[in-house]
């Protein structure tokens, strides 16, 4: 086949090479928790099995270089579950966790929140995990009937903390300086560089924080396991699974295949279908139209029925991918020409914008922003928080008709600030100088013309020009809270000052309207939208179509495609190797600085809760 542009015969050239490099093999051997359908005896009814040992992502851009359908997604499990217990034939459910690593707070409330309305309707829900974290232990004490765990399993119930990196001293001994002004007395980023610790009003809105999150946690465990002692034991673990059992933390030991038994038998279940997970039977892959639609961005059909489009926003917020610890993320170009689709969709009635984001820059928040205001006047959006909407990505939320959190997500950080880091010293110490020379010779102009240098601090004139700038950033920043919030501004500057909150938090102060999940979310814009409670929900797409993300033109070659994409893969292989997945988008969020923009709009420091 001759090189040629992207017509038929590269398209499926392309599509071979991604299904060689992108997808990941299922194992020849199959046991019968791989079985999407399993006989199980005589029972009248059927058991709805749910695999979250792999995860729950949020977005179909979260299954590397080639996309997860819908049905994968989180979305896609509160869809599945949904539609499974309106099922006249479902029994019960039994929910595989795995290790749990991957279920976060915001998913622990809602999914707890769903089954346990199962539990209460009399419907079994049986749960077993070979290791349960501070999280997954609120979940499956509110989840589950019963709880089972691996022999030789743990529960690690070790209570809340937080741990800061600060790096001035390391700094200090290069010769490398820091340069960093921040608009908000909590608005704590650049003490990392520029401190030893945590100043008093950084421990501060940390600690208050973490205290809240903590107290949803222990009334939430100890609401629904009644043993003597549990809350004690959930901050002095880790337990071993026999203690566990002895504490009152889980009720029995033994396999998924013991667990599952007990599951059949409570359900009356005469077979288990796997509705949920990679085995699922909705799960079998995408067919060519989905591959069609992943490679040209374009929306999942929906067969022009009026419907709810949910877009997930994810992960640091940038100008523009490529950056190395990129890895997807909310990039500007890309979620702004997805908003302005649904914009003119007639079939899209409303629209949940699910965000999940520490910030990032201040110019692609604010770009967005305008987007999601001018889709809002065509349409209801609806906010849903994940994890967290801090800065940055608080300030997308407050464009929206509706803001809802979970008690635990984290809002707020309203707040900016900016700086580099600068080597001129360190380079001196290897014998290496540099020299400025300005085209203008008057005092201050080498400076000012050489503001962004890595080589040079700033002088004092240009430090307040720089700050004045951000001054107005930030005041740029309260004015869209206050207008998307409808709220005076200084209502909104009395809790800003880049503070965090919780959700729990956030909905006393009124930077949240409702707590709830993302399925709240999606009744709140169907009653926006005038919509039928059974009415569709589609999951879209917010980050790159496949050409767009390995940076090519429409028009390129088979063989452009193909270097493309050994390219990404090799890329993402490096990215696996240099941080852990879960910090990426907090590094990312500081990529702004490095790409030559001044101010950011992000999350003071990687707040992972477990």
């Amino acid at each position: 086949m001759s090189a040629g542009k992207l017509g038929g015969h590269a398209l499926i050239g392309a599509l071979s090479l991604l299904l060689a490099t992108g997808c990941r093999p299922r194992s020849s051997e199959l046991d019968e928790s791989e079985t999407p359908t399993k006989t199980a005896g005589g029972g009248k009814h059927e058991l709805v099995e749910i695999d979250l040992s792999a995860g729950s992502p949020e977005s179909v851009d979260s299954g590397g270089l080639f996309p997860l359908p819908s049905s994968r997604t989180y979305a896609g499990l509160l869809r599945t579950l949904k539609k499974a217990t309106d099922d006249e034939d479902f029994g019960g459910i039994f929910v595989r966790l795995g290790l749990a690593d991957d279920i976060g707070w915001a998913h622990t409330e809602e999914l707890g929140r769903l089954l346990e309305e199962q539990r209460k309707r009399g419907r079994p829900v049986i749960c077993h995990a070979h290791a349960l974290s501070n999280a997954s232990t609120w979940f499956v004490a509110r989840a589950c009937d019963r709880v089972w765990l691996s022999t030789a399993g743990e529960v690690n119930a070790v209570g809340i903390a937080a741990q800061l990196l600060y790096f001035k001293r390391a700094l200090d001994k290069l010769k490398v300086g820091a340069e960093f002004i921040a608009m908000g007395k909590y608005k704590s980023a650049p003490e990392s560089f520029t401190r030893e610790g945590p100043s008093d009003a950084a421990r501060e809105e940390l600690s208050e924080a973490l205290g809240s999150i903590r107290q949803s946690w222990l009334d939430g465990v100890v609401a629904s396991r009644k043993a003597p002692g549990v809350k004690e034991s959930l901050e002095t673990g880790p337990w071993t699974a026999g203690e566990a059992k002895a504490r009152g933390l889980v009720d029995e030991l033994g396999t998924e295949s013991d667990a599952r038994k007990e599951a059949r038998e409570r359900a009356d279940a005469g077979k288990v279908r796997v509705a949920y997970g990679p085995s699922a039977r909705s799960d079998d892959g995408p067919g060519i139209s989905e591959i069609l639609r992943i490679l040209s961005g374009s929306s999942e059909a929906s067969g022009g029925r009026p419907h709810v489009a949910v877009v997930p926003a994810e992960g640091a917020i940038v100008m523009s991918s490529g950056g190395f610890f990129s890895e997807g993320g909310i990039v500007e170009k890309s979620l702004s020409k997805t908003l302005r689709r649904l914009m003119k969709e007639d079939s899209v009635k409303a629209v949940v914008l699910r965000i999940d984001s520490p910030g990032g820059s201040a110019l692609a928040s604010d770009l967005i922003w305008n987007e999601v205001s001018e889709l809002r006047k065509k349409k209801p959006v609806v906010a849903s928080v994940g994890g967290m909407a801090a800065s940055g990505g608080y300030y997308i939320a407050c464009a929206t008709n509706r803001i809802l959190a979970e008690k635990t997500s984290i809002v707020g950080s309203i707040g900016v600030f900016g700086g580099k880091i600068f080597v001129g010293d360190a380079l001196k110490e290897f014998g290496v100088d540099s020299v400025t020379v300005p085209a203008n010779p008057a005092p201050g102009s080498a400076e000012r013309a050489a503001y962004l240098s890595p080589l040079l601090p700033w002088d004092q004139a240009t430090r307040e020009r720089v700050q004045k700038h951000m001054a107005t950033t930030y005041d740029l920043f309260i004015d869209r809270c206050s207008k998307g919030r409808g709220v005076p501004p200084e209502k909104i500057r009395s809790v800003a000052e880049g503070r965090i909150w919780t959700g729990a938090q956030g909905k006393e102060r009124a930077l949240v309207d409702e707590l709830g999940g993302l399925w709240r979310a999606i009744e709140v814009a169907r009653e926006l939208g005038k919509l039928e409670p059974s009415s569709p929900v589609t999951v879209e797409g917010s980050s790159e179509s496949l050409i767009e993300m390995l940076m090519l033109d429409d028009d390129a070659s088979e063989g452009e495609v193909g270097q493309a994409v050994v390219r990404a893969r090799a890329r993402k292989l490096a990215l696996d190797q240099a941080m852990p997945r879960l910090l990426r988008p907090f590094a990312a969020s500081f990529s702004p600085l490095a790409n030559g923009e001044r101010v950011v709009a992000a999350l003071p420091f990687a707040l992972l809760v477990k």
